[in-house]
C-alpha cells in the first residue's frame, strides 16, 4: 500500500510540469510569429505634386482627345524602393534608412499627370488601356532620380517621349533638375527629390502645352 501511494505521488506532478513546458513553448512560438522583424526605415519617401487641380475642377473631353501618361521605363537599379546614390562613374550604392513608399517610376507618373492637369486644364489619364485611344501619349525613360555623392546634389533626369496620333513624328526631349548642397540623409534627400521631380514635371507640362 505504501509503495502504491508513493508511486501515485511521484506520477502526479509530471503532467503539471509537461503542461507548463508546453505553455512556455507555445508562448515562445507565438512571440516568434508576431515579431516585427528588422527595424523599419527612418523615412518612407513619396512624391507629391506642388501644383494640383483645384477641388471641383472639371475637364470634359472625349477619351480619344485625352493626354495619356504612361509608366516611364527605368533601369533595374532605379526601379526599386531604395534611393540610389551615385558614388562615382562606376559605383552605385543606396541611401541609408530611406525607402520609397512606392516605386519611383509609378510615383513620377502620377506626379506628372497631376501637374499636367493643373497646367493644361485638359483631360489627363494614367496608363492602363487608355494608350490605345488617347490623342497625346507621354512616356519615356527615367534616367536618374537619386543622390550624387560627388556633387552633394539630388538629380532627376527624364527622357520624355511624346506621340501625337495622326500629327507628325514622335518627339523626344531630355529634362533635368538639380538641387545642390543636399546633406546625404533621408529627410533632406527626400525633400530635394520632391522639389526636383516637380521641376521636371513642370518642364514637361510646358513642353506639352507649347
Amino acid at each position: 500500500m505504501g509503495t502504491a501511494m508513493y508511486r501515485l505521488r511521484s506520477l502526479g506532478p509530471r503532467p503539471v510540469r509537461k503542461a507548463g513546458f508546453m505553455a512556455i513553448a507555445a508562448a515562445l512560438t507565438l512571440s516568434g510569429c508576431v515579431s516585427l522583424g528588422t527595424k523599419p526605415p527612418d523615412e518612407l519617401l513619396r512624391l507629391t505634386a506642388a501644383e494640383t487641380s483645384p477641388a471641383g475642377a472639371v475637364a470634359s473631353a472625349q477619351l480619344s482627345e485625352a493626354i495619356v501618361v504612361l509608366d516611364p521605363e527605368a533601369d533595374r537599379g532605379l526601379d526599386v524602393l531604395r534611393v540610389p546614390v551615385i558614388v562615382d562613374a562606376s559605383s552605385v550604392s543606396y541611401l541609408k534608412d530611406a525607402l520609397w513608399i512606392e516605386k519611383p517610376t509609378r510615383q513620377f507618373r502620377s506626379l506628372l499627370a497631376e501637374t499636367l492637369r493643373a497646367r493644361t486644364g485638359q483631360l489627363v489619364v494614367e496608363g492602363g488601356d487608355f494608350e490605345v485611344t488617347g490623342r497625346t501619349l507621354i512616356g519615356g525613360r527615367l534616367i536618374q532620380m537619386g543622390y550624387d555623392a560627388q556633387k552633394s546634389a539630388v538629380v532627376v533626369r527624364f527622357d520624355a517621349m511624346r506621340t501625337d496620333r495622326g500629327a507628325g513624328p514622335i518627339q523626344t526631349r531630355r529634362f533635368e533638375a538639380v538641387v545642390s548642397n543636399v546633406e546625404p540623409k533621408a529627410r533632406p534627400v527626400g525633400t530635394a527629390l520632391n522639389t526636383a521631380a516637380n521641376d521636371v514635371a513642370r518642364q514637361v507640362a510646358d513642353w506639352i502645352k507649347g
